[in-house]
């Protein structure tokens, strides 16, 4: 489960998530990747992470998710990213698209009572 994966930055808990052939937008302006390579990327800076998600929204087999965490990368600079998560899945439940929506502000920034 991504809330327990993010703060350890295990890739591979992560892509156990996701179906074989899985594509994900990390961004709307952003190619498509292949789950592995971005969750890769995306975890390759990262010192510490502090994470939240809120209850998903599903209605068949489709959810929407909401999202917020604190990141330290490894030369301490500290961003707050908060973002939805658009998901669709296949019968054994695990992911085969993701279409994330998301915003990045310098420094901590709290969200209270969101996404608890």
């Amino acid at each position: 489960m991504w809330s327990r994966a993010w703060p350890s930055a295990d890739v591979a808990a992560v892509c156990a998530l996701y179906a074989d052939g899985a594509v994900f937008y990390s961004h709307p302006f952003r190619e498509v990747a292949v789950p592995r390579d971005y969750v890769t990327w995306a975890f390759a800076d990262q010192a510490e992470a502090v994470c939240r998600f809120g209850e998903p929204v599903v209605a068949g087999d489709r959810a929407a998710v909401d999202w917020w965490a604190v990141m330290t990368s490894k030369d301490g600079t500290v961003e707050s990213i908060a973002g939805t998560s658009l998901l669709r899945f296949a019968e054994d439940g695990r992911v085969l698209e993701q279409r994330d929506v998301w915003v990045i502000a310098p420094g901590q920034r709290d969200l209270p009572d969101w996404a608890t």
